[in-house]
């Protein structure tokens, strides 16, 4: 039976993670341009910064809830965010990677943390994947077992890491297939978070 708390784990993280977002997007962008081996090192980070938000979410249900309530402002910058990020992507010229290639490589831990720990969205997520899971025959809280805490967590972390894998194997099969993947991974990306903006946006008018 607690077993299942490592279960629920993998399975809340594996659905969070399977829209395209900013962890995603990296781990796409790097095994194209780079190669699998750089994307997985985003993927371990980025597992990591996936268990610290869902810990504060888990810390401060209710406070974080209401604060995003009670705050627009935040949420039309997200919009804004997405909107400004889309364009880029869209209409962003390809051009031939040259130097500083070192020094991207080892960064990328540090990346896949930052773009996994500072992901407002995800933090939602969890906030609302929380009030599901509790609203059910589970109860999960920081006064749980330590057993149960970690099973949970340890599931979080797997559920994210294997749902980048997954991406970075899906983009290793579409550029071996498509020329120009670069560029048209770019505009399918912006496009697609112009698109989330503008369903945010219109969330927030009605």
């Amino acid at each position: 039976m607690i077993v299942l708390y490592f279960l629920i784990g993998i399975s809340a993280s594996i659905i969070g993670a399977l829209p395209l977002g900013a962890s995603n997007i990296a781990v796409i962008n790097t095994t194209i341009k780079q190669n699998a081996k750089q994307a997985f090192k985003i993927a371990i980070a980025a597992g990591i910064g996936e268990v610290i938000l869902s810990y504060y979410a888990l810390h401060c249900n209710m406070v974080v809830r209401d604060f995003f309530d009670q705050n627009m402002w935040i949420q039309i910058l997200i919009v804004i965010i997405l909107m400004i990020a889309g364009s880029f992507l869209l209409f962003k010229k390809n051009k031939e990677k040259t130097t500083k290639k070192n020094k991207l490589n080892t960064s990328k831990y540090t990346t896949g943390f930052l773009l996994g720990v500072l992901n407002p969205p995800v933090l939602i997520y969890w906030i609302v994947a929380f009030g599901i899971i509790n609203n059910n025959d589970f109860t999960l809280s920081l006064g749980s077992p330590l057993l149960i805490l970690f099973l949970f967590f340890a599931g979080v972390y797997f559920g994210k890491l294997i749902t980048l894998y997954l991406y970075s194997i899906f983009s290793i099969r579409i550029k071996n297939k498509v020329q120009n993947i670069t560029a048209v991974i770019n505009k399918a990306t912006g496009i697609l978070l112009i698109l989330i903006g503008i369903v945010q946006a219109i969330k927030l008018s009605v």
